[in-house]
């Protein structure tokens, strides 16, 4: 279990790659690629388990939407800018941490587990 994707997009990168290793683990991974032969239940599956971890206003915005991949492409196209967002940050922040601006090694490690996740 992981923690469905918020509607602001705020854990969106995290959460395409959970979606993506479970998808994988279940084998439905192909029904969210363009040419696919999933069949009619492996893409009801992949849809349900999708919605199931979407934030209930973004199950109601993307109410009519039947197909996982037509699902997939609108997440990533409403989210997907966060990675020139948040890429930026991360390489600026990844420049600028020292280890003697922090008082115990537990606060630099989990700032630079932040930083990479």
């Amino acid at each position: 279990k992981f923690i469905v994707l918020d509607i602001s997009g705020k854990n969106y990168l995290s959460w395409v790659l959970d979606v993506k290793l479970h998808l994988s683990a279940k084998k439905l991974r192909h029904t969210n690629n363009e040419d696919n032969a999933a069949s009619n239940e492996e893409r009801v599956t992949a849809l349900i388990f999708l919605r199931h971890h979407i934030d209930d206003g973004l199950k109601y915005e993307y109410l009519t939407v039947e197909n996982p991949l037509e699902l997939w492409q609108n997440l990533n196209d409403r989210f997907e800018h966060l990675k020139a967002v948040v890429l930026p940050k991360a390489l600026n922040d990844w420049s600028h941490v020292r280890f003697q601006d922090f008082n115990i090694v537990s606060e630099y490690n989990s700032t630079l587990f932040k930083i990479v996740s």
